[in-house]
């Protein structure tokens, strides 16, 4: 079997060479190669194979925009002109909206499509056998937010008729509308190789016989990372009109052949069940940052990954070896469990990315299984009736206990009051979907806000014994490092404000069992984080000369 350092070392290994094969593949995506023939010459002088920017003719180009409930469409017929901009410059941004009447088959839940054209202007699309086209949904089902209310009065956050309340129901989607459309236009005169065109463009492409030479029409491409929840709004049985806000840039090729690579993730996220909201966060990522900060934001996630899987290592490594809890406060192992629990069951009840939520939920049941360990906890089946039986402690481990009980005794004071008064100002002044979310919410806010006051009885006991050697050291570094990325990622990655906070707040817990450490050195005669001493390790015999 492998020894630990080896193992880490293999996991390091293995993560190294992820992030290169990562940043040789983004290479390949980013760069393309242009066509060996095309610098010969121009078009028609030894380019045969390379396929030419139709847009390099620099025609008079047309851009319109029309709707309708059917997702194919074979001529003019049944649909609604929504915007049409005459003499359509490629190189000019705009931004503009516009009012879409919503038919009554999309307001009863049904679907609107948007048809959008390019094509040379005074010609109907239908009629110009050189335009180009692509169609997106302006709608998405997705299931509404619940509403919230306060809970001693009965208050709604908004003024609702009832009846329209129950004829709706929460578990159901409905249809939301797309209130943004964002264009691009892939506007280099790039060359392409016919024999190796790139898979994820070559889907977007139609190419047309001039001559002698084939050209690729105008690239017209949909940014579908732009369309966030946030803009998204619920189609009432009432409404007729709804706004549209349709943009327009220019796009390079890298940045083109990056983002359809982008959206085809996220698509396959959703494939793998990833909610409507889930994509959103990962959209969130890609939209919100500069190019250069995503590829930091990447190597960022990349180390935040492998130091997690560090982490979990060595804690359950440290954990599975203890056989002493011997300047180890219990009631600290408690607490971080329950809260480690309690923001769990929050972040699942806020509905919070599955990118936060899964690790939290593995932090959990890592956590639980800790508090097994420290309270010697065996569990015996008799039938289907399971009983639990406590192990018992040292003498040594009684004075730890009796240190971890003064520690708690002294932190009571100020905790249960302010955990308290907490929870009884929120229930007046906020407003919660249900009793279960106010309770969920107010163990949450005493964890964020006094959480760090439960690591006090450690740091106690740290001072009664003068050591530090019972900690785990290894953990508590790359836990250390993924604190400080996710001072980074607390911006990035949407999640409530309190657990954005809370990660600073480990900043500062970590900086205090930094100094306890450099107060407190190594003393060989104590006993380590497994419960063994240096001195009472067997010594070797003297080597014969």
């Amino acid at each position: 079997m492998l020894s630990r350092s080896s193992f880490t070392s293999l996991v390091v290994g293995v993560f190294a060479v992820y992030v290169a094969h990562t940043c040789w593949v983004m290479y390949g995506i980013v760069y393309t190669r242009p066509c060996p023939a095309a610098a010969a010459g121009g078009a028609g002088s030894g380019s045969a194979g390379c396929v030419w920017p139709y847009l390099a003719r620099r025609p008079k180009l047309q851009l319109s925009v029309y709707t309708t409930t059917r997702s194919n469409i074979g001529a003019e017929s049944n649909i609604d002109l929504v915007l049409n901009v005459e003499d359509f410059d490629i190189e000019s941004k705009f931004e503009r909206t516009v009012n879409v009447s919503v038919p009554k088959k999309t307001r009863n839940n049904g679907t609107l499509y948007a048809y959008i054209f390019l094509h040379h202007a005074g010609i109907l699309p239908w009629h110009d056998g050189k335009q180009v086209h692509i169609v997106s949904p302006l709608t998405t089902y997705m299931v509404p937010k619940p509403e919230e209310i306060n809970l001693l009065t009965g208050e709604s956050a908004t003024q609702q008729i009832e009846a329209e309340k129950q004829t709706s129901a929460l578990d159901e989607p409905v249809s939301h509308w797309r209130s943004r459309l964002t264009l691009n236009v892939m506007v280099e005169d790039f060359v392409f190789d016919g024999s190796s065109l790139p898979a994820d463009v070559h889907r977007y492409m139609k190419m047309v016989q001039l001559g002698k030479t084939v050209h690729y029409l105008p690239i017209l491409f949909i940014d579908q990372l732009s369309n966030r929840v946030k803009d998204l709004m619920v189609i009432n049985r009432s409404t007729t009109e709804l706004p549209l806000t349709v943009s327009y840039d220019k796009i390079s090729l890298g940045k083109l052949r990056f983002w359809i690579h982008m959206q085809d993730a996220v698509y396959s996220l959703q494939q793998f069940g990833f909610s409507e909201k889930d994509a959103d966060e990962v959209k969130g990522i890609f939209v919100d940052t500069n190019l250069y900060f995503l590829a930091l934001t990447f190597f960022v996630a990349a180390f935040h990954l492998l130091f997690d899987f560090l982490a979990f290592k060595n804690d359950i490594s440290f954990w599975k070896k203890k056989r002493s809890m011997i300047g180890m406060s219990t009631k600290a192992v408690l607490w971080r469990c329950f809260s480690t629990v309690v923001i769990f069951l929050f972040l699942l009840d806020e509905q919070t990315s599955l990118l936060v939520l899964i690790p939290a939920g593995i932090g959990a049941v890592i956590e639980l299984w800790k508090v097994k360990k420290a309270l010697k906890m065996t569990i015996k089946w008799q039938g289907l009736r399971p009983k639990i039986q406590f192990g018992t402690y040292n003498d040594s481990e009684k004075k730890t206990e009796e240190y971890d009980a003064q520690a708690m005794k002294y932190l009571s004071y100020l905790l249960y009051p302010l955990c308290i008064g907490g929870a009884g100002y929120s229930l007046l002044n906020v407003k919660y979907k249900s009793w279960y979310s106010w309770l969920i919410n107010s163990f949450v806010n005493g964890v964020y806000a006094f959480g760090f006051l439960f690591m006090l009885p450690q740091l106690f006991v740290n001072y009664k014994m003068k050591s530090v050697a019972h900690l785990p050291w290894k953990a508590f570094t790359y836990k250390a490092f993924n604190t400080f990325i996710d001072d980074i990622f607390a911006f990035i990655i949407t999640m409530p404000t309190s657990h954005r906070l809370a990660c600073f707040r480990d900043d500062v817990v970590f900086l205090v069992y930094l100094y306890q450490r450099w107060l407190y050195p190594v003393d060989k005669s104590r006993v380590n984080e497994y419960g063994e001493s240096y001195e009472e390790k067997p010594k070797k015999k003297a080597h014969r000369e």
